[in-house]
């Protein structure tokens, strides 16, 4: 009686400790579609330009998905599977659009790990600036702190790559972990000045949202007077005439730091622009916004220093056929097939029980 009794005094104890990693933890309980009204965010603008995508009059669309032998309707299978939104973009046309469960195109939506990638693009802009020297440059030519943890040998690739050897425990259900803290923490900078390394960097790939947010801050840093956030609304958000303004999490209200492993906040058609700069080589509209060799390099299979084929500098490989895209834990997608000029986006409340690597993989196929 006793035990449990301590029990339920040290869980009210974390909830009453709302401003606290653990407290957060326990009350927001697991990343949910509707996050980003729990932090505070920088706004990011869009310009008084606005691109939409063109609405095919008769949509190629789908009718069937074939799925270990058996055959779902496909709004059907979207609908069950927790969906929210779904794009399919063919020749910088949208086939179809659809929204489930009270979202529309105006609906916001967590990019989560989609912020990686975008993350990526800043980092490629920063180079193409000369803000940053190059991905072969040691991270603590801008967090010197880190020299005192052993850092001297990570380079932003290694970063870029996930094979520094960071030691950070990925787990989204252990409310102490790296996860968390860097989730629900209220701190990054001083989380980051903590971090160690757990093997030599250039081995093997370990995917941890680490690596990003250390990269985040070095982007900060190269940076210097300017957010991140202020950055991406320059580089990115205007040029590619965003529809609507976003936002980008941050750790704290008080000179808080982007979340640059997750948490950017946009709409379904907008996540979608990054998808068709990235299928046109970095270019918008006949105007090069990161360089196309920086696209290149970011979608290419390398197994080189501990590089895995299947992901490179934030992006994920799907397959061995030219295609990539950006993920989001709950099931968020930026999938780009350049052969067949694909850009395809699904946003969802969770993954639902759907493999969605396979069915997005297979809508290149059917176009």
């Amino acid at each position: 009686m006793k035990k449990k009794y301590l029990v339920v005094v040290t869980l009210l104890l974390l909830i009453t400790l709302n401003s606290c990693k653990v407290g957060r933890f326990v009350i927001y309980n697991f990343a949910d579609i509707k996050d980003y009204k729990k932090f505070p965010a920088r706004n990011i603008e869009t310009g008084t330009v606005k691109f939409q995508f063109p609405i095919a009059k008769k949509g190629r669309v789908p009718i069937d998905l074939n799925i270990k032998n058996k055959v779902y309707p496909f709004e059907k299978y979207l609908k069950d599977n927790n969906t929210v939104a779904f794009l399919i973009i063919k020749d910088d046309t949208i086939q179809y659009e659809k929204y489930w469960d009270k979202y529309d195109a105006a609906s916001i939506v967590p990019s989560f790990s989609m912020a990686k990638s975008i993350t990526s693009i800043l980092i490629g802009c920063a180079i193409d600036d000369k803000l940053i020297q190059s991905v072969n440059e040691p991270i603590t030519n801008y967090i010197p702190e880190l020299k005192q943890n052993g850092f001297e040998k990570i380079t932003i690739e290694h970063l870029l790559q996930m094979t520094s050897g960071l030691k950070f425990n990925e787990s989204y259900y252990n409310p102490f972990g790296d996860a968390a803290t860097f989730y629900y923490g209220t701190n990054l900078r001083k989380a980051i000045s903590k971090m160690k390394l757990k093997s030599e960097p250039g081995k093997q790939f370990d995917y941890v949202s680490g690596n990003t947010q250390i990269l985040g801050l070095v982007l900060e840093r190269a940076l210097k007077n300017k957010t991140i956030s202020a950055y991406l609304e320059e580089k990115l958000w205007k040029p590619l005439e965003m529809e609507y303004d976003a936002s980008w999490s941050l750790d704290n209200k008080n000179n808080g730091l982007e979340k640059t492993f997750c948490c950017i906040n946009a709409r379904a058609r907008d996540f979608a622009k990054i998808g068709r700069l990235y299928l046109n080589k970095g270019k918008w509209n006949n105007k090069q916004i990161v360089s196309e060799q920086w696209v290149a390099q970011s979608t290419k299979m390398d197994t080189t220093n501990g590089s895995a084929w299947y992901y490179q500098y934030q992006w994920w490989l799907p397959t061995k056929t030219g295609d990539f895209m950006a993920e989001g834990i709950l099931g968020q997608y930026i999938y780009v097939n350049p052969n067949k000029k694909l850009i395809v986006v699904r946003l969802g409340k969770n993954e639902g029980k759907a493999d969605w690597w396979k069915i997005l993989v297979s809508l290149g196929g059917a176009y």
